[in-house]
């Protein structure tokens, strides 16, 4: 078995508070080459467009027909990161949300974006990225990649930051581990309090840590930076074998064992062949020809034996695994009942 490595805490953890923050908004986008939104059928966006440009002083009459083929309704989502203050710049994705065909070309109108508060932390408004690519004629289309999404970078304005008081319980701060694990947390505890010579650092379950933090901004990020770079080696993860039902991945970690057992595994093929033939009734009768189907079904089994299978490490379980001859599809079963008989040591996950 490989020897455990030091990992730092920043891999492991993270601070209570200091993480990202999710915006959202609708807008438009105009400027399109005859690619967006019929109208017709997504009538919100003449309806969007008629609310812009009375904004703007210019009023369109009611009962208007907009036909529009050069603005599309998007939706546009951003992650606000921790710490931003007003004026930096944000990465933005647009994305169509109605029948556009494409965005390429397009420019975002200002768009006001949204935390989950409902209040506005920014304001999206460029010229769009799209990567994909298209033409069509006579009936016939290419496509390469997408064209109905699209980033702009830089593409919104920081208009206010998410307020964060760090330590502001008495200098108490929270480090809270990625994946709960109540041996990492006591070999955090100890490994921090051994980097500063005293208990500054106090387990609550396991997954959380309490810190005591300085009151001083200053020394508090001098503190925290230290916490982040302590290195220490978590404990070795549970014996787990994870499933993709949807794709046949099999993917197993280094603690899978398997204790011995023996395992008979064959394919049952059943081959359907279908063969259509004429039936031409007599010239002088009054039948009509028809096609008649002849299936031939033919079911094959193939043989199978029993196997000793068993493993204490990975490399031996793979490979034991791999002398039954399954498919991926197969695997499945056969782990499953591995786990059912106690030979698998591990805990099956399905995703």
């Amino acid at each position: 078995m490989l020897p455990a490595h030091a990992e730092r805490v920043r891999e492991l953890a993270s601070f209570a508070g200091v993480r990202d923050n999710q915006l959202v908004g609708y807008g438009l986008v105009v400027g399109l080459d005859g690619s967006g939104d019929q109208t017709t059928q997504a009538p919100f966006t003449s309806q969007s467009l008629t609310n812009m440009l009375s904004q703007l002083g210019v009023t369109v009459p009611p009962g208007t027909n907009l036909q529009l083929r050069n603005v599309a309704a998007v939706m546009v989502t951003a992650d606000l990161p921790p710490f931003s203050r007003p004026g930096q710049r944000l990465d933005i994705v647009v994305s169509s949300i109605a029948n556009a065909s494409s965005l390429r070309g397009g420019t975002l109108l200002m768009t006001p974006l949204k935390g989950a508060d409902g209040d506005t932390y920014a304001i999206a408004q460029g010229n769009m990225l799209v990567g994909g690519a298209g033409a069509q004629a006579g009936g016939s289309s290419v496509q390469i990649n997408q064209q109905a999404s699209g980033r702009i970078p830089n593409g919104a304005l920081v208009e206010r930051e998410v307020p964060l008081n760090l330590g502001g319980n008495g200098g108490v701060l929270e480090l809270q581990l990625n994946d709960a694990d109540f041996g990492t947390v006591q070999r955090m505890v100890t490994a921090i309090n051994n980097e500063f010579g005293q208990s500054v650092a106090y387990a609550r379950n396991g997954r959380v840590i309490a810190l005591d933090g300085p009151m001083d901004a200053n020394a508090r990020v001098n503190f925290m930076a230290r916490v982040e770079n302590v290195q220490l080696t978590p404990t070795e993860a549970p014996a787990k074998v994870v499933l993709n039902a949807r794709t046949g991945s099999v993917v197993m970690n280094s603690a899978v064992t398997l204790r011995r057992a023996a395992v008979a595994h064959g394919n049952l093929s059943i081959m359907i062949d279908t063969q259509f033939g004429v039936s031409q009734p007599n010239p002088l009768g009054e039948g009509e020809t028809v096609v008649v189907p002849d299936a031939d079904i033919n079911i094959e089994q193939q043989e199978a034996y029993l196997q000793i299978v068993e493993g204490a490490d990975l490399a031996d379980v793979v490979n034991a695994l791999n002398a039954l001859g399954a498919t991926p599809q197969d695997l499945m079963s056969i782990l499953e009942a591995l786990r059912a008989s106690g030979s698998l040591r591990a805990e099956l996950e399905i995703i």
